[in-house]
């Protein structure tokens, strides 16, 4: 995979759906991973526009847990816990012992583990969904492809916030 200026992997133009999947899930992880880059640790604590309590460090949280739910609870079928404790089960919720450096090492660690757990999986293995989400999904699973597709979209709306959130801390856009 080629690296673009900033040091993001870039998708490849031409290559076959699991690649194509993969990489564009690849490049919006790095994506979060610049966006909280080089800043300290009251930074990454604050939120832009009241009433939000939306901060960095509160959507690598909330990213974590959102690893950990679609990779081990639906397509590994794994009952886990919420990573920040039963209190906090999106991780937006902010612990003062706890900083970025900490919660990108757990950010991680839940990333791999999700690539592990794929790893030569069909695109087509299901994985099984709660019956809440089975209720809203209108199924009671997914396919690692939707899986997939719905992290590349989930980081998507989530660097969006990360692009605003970041320019309000210190005036860096773009990446």
């Amino acid at each position: 995979m080629a690296l673009i200026p900033d040091g993001r992997p870039f998708p490849p133009p031409h290559a076959d759906e699991r690649t194509t999947l993969e990489s564009w899930l690849e490049f919006q992880r790095a994506t979060l991973v610049q966006k909280v880059s080089g800043l300290d640790d009251r930074q990454v604590r604050l939120a832009s526009v009241s009433p939000s309590t939306l901060t960095l460090l509160g959507l690598v949280q909330h990213l974590t847990e959102v690893e950990r739910t679609w990779y081990q609870r639906v397509f590994a079928g794994r009952t886990v816990p919420p990573v920040y404790g039963p209190e906090n089960p999106d991780g937006y919720r902010l612990d003062p012992a706890r900083g970025m450096a900490e919660a990108l090492a757990t950010w991680r660690a839940e990333t791999e583990r999700g690539r592990e757990l794929t790893a030569g999986a069909p695109l087509e293995t299901a994985g099984a969904l709660s019956e809440r989400v089975a209720g809203i999904v209108g199924s009671d699973t997914v396919s690692l492809r939707w899986v997939l597709v719905h992290l590349i979209e989930e980081y998507a709306r989530h660097n969006g916030h990360a692009d605003l959130l970041r320019e309000s801390i210190d005036g860096v856009t773009g990446v």
